[in-house]
């Protein structure tokens, strides 16, 4: 009888021991297809999370085991998972500011644009500022009879908004489009002399006869937009609270901020002291704000090694223009404006100065550079800065968008370390008319070269440049590994061999994002002991037909284990 009461008593135990793991999951997300971008492990279907980590991975009978009574289950019904994407060059504030104003990015001619103007003349008062972003003119489906410069010219606006001012950024960010109300109250008129409309770092469009056209490219646009009223705190936390909505929705978990000042990482930081940051931050302080880099060189980086929501430890330096402003800095003339080529926006005595100074101190310096004298001159610099600071091995120092380099060059990203980040979706969209301004040969030798830079050892990280292109990321996707235009064209791609594979893409989507950021043993991948950030898909983005890949939408968004979003 004792033995009887013995023996039931330890299957008694052993059945309570048995009934659930000992350290039970917060959620197991399973009976999904999930690509971790673990090259020792690519491909399984279940994860379990807790306290925001992943846990294991395995298959969806071994998470199972992980669940226990508390725990969340999320069946991903046969849906599609990949590491959390990272959004490597875009601009925060602007996304969110981008809702709020005249959103041009869709506007197909010139007389579209104006109407939609005259539009926000009528719900305006008299005085009030008409702001906007996104018009290109080399994207509009027909042009204006009267160009100059390759650009339009602003009479039609004028007679739209006579008592408003008017101001309209292009959509590279690199120029800018006034009404004849703004232009007189930046006291800019009619122009004559040796170089008229020339200024420091840019120009003031100009028709034959001197007058000003409404065009200001590169710093010129800074005559017109240091008039236009600053952003009250309401409307800043309105945009801030919107872009971070734009890129749950996207399936973004960590962005990288190209380039702000003090007041956006004041209020990036309230937010997360307020728990409404669901995205992880990188923010890039601004380059054009001297004293700004003067008061961070004396306290240093700011690296959350706590909750990772917000790290400053990286420098942005704006050096040249766009191709489409015809500003991008170039070694030879533009193909379609001989005598021209670009600006440099920056002193490269500047870019000199910052990097030597940023190197010792651990702050990263992450130059624009889209031409390929600009290219070429920073990467001077750079090895300059690391010879002189031989003991700063880890310096990941990067170039933005590195979109025209000669090919001289090329291999020197690798062979520096240097990071090349880089938006694959601007090959989509600016390929058709970029062979416009350099000619088919530098475009074969040195433009979106992504196989080439990758092959050189160099890092090629991912994103979109938004509000420049909308920061969804599936069409950069798409656009990394099929090198063609949104509406599928060319058949076969620009310049195929430069065609990244779809585990290129993903990963210059996730791991290389950031490892770009320093953060490759924390997120990136989906491995045990690294950050819950997940991205979920409707369909699977590996494996559909290249003409599937832009009807992909985001299901989920996952950031440290919480779902942010949910379609």
């Amino acid at each position: 009888m004792r033995n009887t009461y013995f023996l039931a008593l330890l299957a008694f135990i052993g059945f309570s021991c048995s009934s659930g793991p000992e350290n039970p999951a917060d959620q197991v997300f399973i009976n999904g297809i999930i690509y971790t971008v673990d090259e020792s492990n690519p491909k399984v279907e279940a994860v379990a999370v807790k306290d925001g980590m992943i846990q294991a991975v395995g298959t969806t009978a071994e998470i199972q085991e992980w669940a226990g009574e508390t725990t969340e289950v999320i069946d991903l019904e046969g849906k599609t998972m990949t590491p959390g994407l990272i959004e490597s060059h875009a601009h925060l504030m602007g996304i969110g500011y981008n809702k709020l104003e005249l959103d041009l990015m869709y506007v197909k001619t010139y007389d579209e644009l104006v109407e939609k103007v005259a539009e926000a003349v009528e719900k305006a008062q008299p005085g009030d500022w008409i702001t906007g972003r996104g018009w290109h003119q080399d994207k509009w489906i027909e042009k204006p009879e009267k160009m100059v410069k390759g650009f339009q010219t602003n009479e039609k606006l004028n007679e739209v908004s006579k008592d408003n001012p008017v101001f309209l950024r292009h959509a590279s960010g690199h120029a800018s489009f006034a009404n004849a109300k703004a232009l007189e109250m930046a006291g800019i008129a009619n122009l004559s002399g040796e170089r008229p409309g020339e200024v420091e770092g840019g120009e003031i469009i100009l028709d034959d006869l001197g007058n000003p056209t409404g065009v200001l490219t590169e710093r010129a646009s800074n005559l017109v937009a240091r008039l236009v009223p600053e952003e009250t705190p309401e409307r800043a936390e309105e945009a801030l609270t919107l872009a971070l909505q734009e890129l749950v929705e996207k399936g973004i978990t960590s962005f990288h901020d190209a380039g702000s000042g003090q007041d956006v990482i004041d209020l990036v930081e309230k937010f997360k002291n307020e728990g409404k940051l669901t995205v992880r931050q990188y923010i890039m302080l601004t380059g054009r704000q001297p004293e700004l880099l003067e008061e961070w060189y004396q306290k240093g980086p700011m690296i959350d090694t706590a909750d990772h929501l917000l790290t400053v430890r990286s420098i942005k330096l704006n050096c040249d223009g766009a191709l489409g402003p015809r500003g991008a800095w170039l070694l030879e003339d533009y193909y379609d404006r001989p005598g021209h080529r670009g600006h440099e926006t920056l002193p490269m005595s500047v870019v000199t100065e910052v990097s030597e100074k940023a190197l010792p101190l651990g702050f990263q310096v992450c130059s624009h550079a889209i031409g390929d004298r600009a290219n070429q001159e920073i990467l001077d610099r750079y090895e300059a800065a690391f010879a002189k600071n031989p003991e700063a091995t880890d310096h990941r120092f990067r170039i933005e968008h590195a979109q025209h380099i000669h090919p001289d060059d090329i291999p020197r990203f690798g062979e520096m370390g240097v990071i090349a980040a880089m938006q694959a979706i601007h090959l989509s969209s600016d390929r058709p008319w970029a062979i416009d301004r350099l000619g088919e040969k530098r475009i074969i030798d040195g433009a979106y070269v992504w196989q080439k830079l990758m092959k050189s050892g160099a890092v090629v990280t991912n994103g979109t440049d938004a509000p420049v292109e909308p920061v969804d990321p599936i069409p950069s996707f798409y656009a990394s590994v099929t090198r063609k235009t949104l509406e599928g064209t060319p058949e076969n791609g620009y310049e195929a061999d430069q065609k990244m594979t779809r585990e290129e893409a993903l990963k210059s989507y996730t791991l290389d994002g950031a490892y770009a950021e320093f953060e490759e043993d924390f997120k990136g991948s989906i491995e045990v002991g690294k950050a819950a950030d997940f991205t979920v898909f409707d369909q699977n983005i590996m494996e559909v037909p290249e003409e599937e890949i832009l009807k992909t939408k985001v299901a989920m968004t996952v950031m440290g284990g919480k779902v942010v979003f949910k379609r």
